[in-house]
């Protein structure tokens, strides 16, 4: 199935299904809000199945993905893991940082009162605080118990979500040598028009990943066309991560973290702070900059047949 949020004037919109080909939307009679249908899926889900159908014969409205919401504009936790090995053994190298070994995945809990919609502009303040964007997946979760088995999680992803993670680079140096979370340098993300239950990928959904290719474009030009199926850690593995000493309510978000691949030479990055690392490596010197106002960037992964699956990020950069 496939959900958008329209915007309604509320802060939390009001609850449709969108159409394969994304022409078309039909609002979800008596499900008022995404947060309604994940706090009582089993009850609710048949109702927006019968919707589904209404809206693949053809009812319901025009659909403009730039006019959507996020599909969930605000959610109870936003925890971003750090799942491919190859941006995390980048950015170790250029910081002159030796992980510990843990055996646990990274993960850190980000500003969660507001999803940005795909399409709108994002405001910054300064330029001097080094604005990235950062590509990557996540998953909508029901509810997680304390300490549930990581075989038993997947049973708790409810939908799959585009992700914009931005981030203020030249804030998040200090703040993480601070020993605290990040604060200044994680703003708002931003969210691609449609949520998607899993089983819209097919043979995409992989090991509890997304195997599709994310296509990212700065100022309409090619930057990355990362692999997301290289993930070291699966999304079951780290929703058991974070579910270890805490109750995840359903609306919980889980992301990927910043799509990577080891060959990121040839297919390119999807932040740019992956792209000044590998300058920094190869030559001792970051040539490319970070965003200014005035710029683009957009993010899409597509089916493998071209059919539209979550809809595109794209977004501007603009002064605050």
């Amino acid at each position: 199935m496939r959900f958008a949020t329209l915007n309604d004037g509320s802060r939390d919109g009001r609850l449709a299904v969108v159409s394969i080909d994304h022409t078309r939307a039909l609002l979800v009679e008596g499900v008022a809000t995404l947060q309604v249908l994940l706090d009582d899926w089993d009850h609710l889900i048949p109702v927006c199945r019968a919707a589904q159908q209404r809206v693949e014969a053809g009812q319901g409205e025009a659909f403009d993905p730039s006019a959507a919401m996020a599909p969930l504009p605000r959610a109870w936790q936003w925890l971003d893991g750090s799942a491919y090995p190859s941006h995390g053994e980048l950015m170790d190298q250029v910081l002159g940082i030796v992980p510990e070994k843990t055996g646990r995945p990274l993960m850190y809990q980000g500003l969660s009162d507001h999803f940005l919609s795909g399409h709108e502009d994002v405001a910054f303040p300064d330029l001097s605080h080094g604005i990235d964007f950062e590509g990557e997946f996540g998953v909508v979760l029901g509810n997680v118990a304390v300490g549930t088995p990581v075989e038993e999680c997947a049973r708790a992803i409810r939908l799959v979500v585009q992700i914009n993670d931005w981030s203020l680079r030249a804030l998040a140096g200090p703040e993480m040598k601070t020993g605290f979370g990040w604060i200044q340098a994680k703003p708002a993300c931003s969210m691609a028009p449609v949520a998607l239950t899993p089983d819209v990928l097919g043979t995409a959904w992989a090991e509890g990943g997304v195997d599709l290719t994310l296509e990212v474009d700065w100022n309409g030009r090619s930057f990355g066309r990362a692999q997301g199926g290289a993930m070291a850690w699966s999304f079951a593995q780290l929703i058991a991560h974070a579910a270890a000493t805490r109750r995840l309510p359903a609306g919980t978000i889980i992301g990927s973290g910043t799509v990577s691949n080891a060959n990121f030479r040839d297919v390119g990055s999807s932040c740019i702070a992956e792209r000044r690392g590998i300058e920094i490596v190869d030559t001792g010197t970051a040539t490319t900059g970070f965003m200014t106002f005035g710029d683009r960037v957009r993010m899409e992964a597509r089916a493998r047949d071209g059919t539209p699956l979550f809809g595109a990020i794209d977004q501007r950069v603009v002064q605050a």
